[in-house]
């Protein structure tokens, strides 16, 4: 398995000669309801994917998952594996194979990749997006991606997993709000499904952000205290912090 970052939530993912695009904002900028003065992310590098994409996967409909002005450049006739909001991204822009999955449904790619989703970001007050169960059908090796660090129950039924995708630096409103979860639920996220690594998102190394809300955006913890976390419950995930474009070929961390 081979995973490549392409900064913010957005993952190229390499999964039994697969290849899944996962969250993809790979170029333009980032605005939410037309509010640049509230928000706008502005990416300082365009990611060309190159190759045949077997598969989009999109966790929610919100713009930083599913990137309109990226969407509209992909190729309307990949397949598209995505939370019922977010299906109904790309269900306007014109895709014609897309499989919407409610929690606890599953998809299977050409027999090789499992896709399940669990419950992931409450998005709204009856809105959950969704976190998804990766698995490499033919290595037997399984990833969790859950792009807020909101974890549900049912977890414990599916571990142990082989590497996480999450944040691992929390981020809040003044340290008064939380916007991404991290630090503590990450820790017991780990206890739970006991991965090998763990690779932190919804990072941002190529991106500047600007307008009101980012002024007022706060980091909660870092990468060096939560090592020390793991280290303290003596728990052996390797933390992995790949560089934006960066391959990460992960097979030699996973075998048993």
């Amino acid at each position: 398995m081979k995973l490549t970052w392409l900064d913010n939530n957005s993952w190229l993912m390499e999964i039994s000669g697969k290849r899944i695009l996962l969250d993809p904002w790979l170029m333009g900028s980032l605005v939410f309801g037309n509010l640049d003065w509230l928000f706008k992310g502005v990416k300082s590098k365009t990611y060309d994917v190159g190759q045949q994409i077997d598969l989009i996967l999109l966790s929610q409909g919100l713009d930083d998952h599913a990137h309109i002005p990226t969407l509209k450049q992909l190729d309307h006739q990949i397949p598209v594996v995505a939370s019922p909001n977010g299906a109904k991204v790309v269900q306007d822009l014109g895709y014609t194979q897309i499989h919407s999955l409610d929690h606890g449904e599953t998809y299977t790619l050409d027999e090789m990749v499992q896709i399940k989703a669990l419950p992931g970001s409450l998005i709204g007050p009856q809105l959950v997006e969704n976190a998804y169960i990766i698995t490499d059908l033919k290595a037997q090796q399984k990833l969790y991606y859950e792009p807020h660090g909101n974890h549900c129950s049912q977890l414990s039924d599916e571990g142990p997993v082989d590497m996480i995708l999450t944040p691992v630096v929390g981020v809040s409103i003044l340290h008064l709000l939380p916007v991404l979860q991290g630090q503590q639920t990450t820790l017991k996220l780990c206890q739970t499904l006991k991965p090998k690594v763990i690779l932190p998102t919804a990072d941002a190394k190529e991106t500047e952000y600007q307008g009101v809300l980012a002024s007022v955006l706060r980091q909660e913890g870092t990468l060096d205290k939560f090592r020390q976390q793991l280290r303290d419950n003596n728990l052996a995930t390797e933390v992995m912090t790949p560089n934006p474009g960066e391959v990460v070929d992960l097979s030699p961390l996973l075998v048993n």
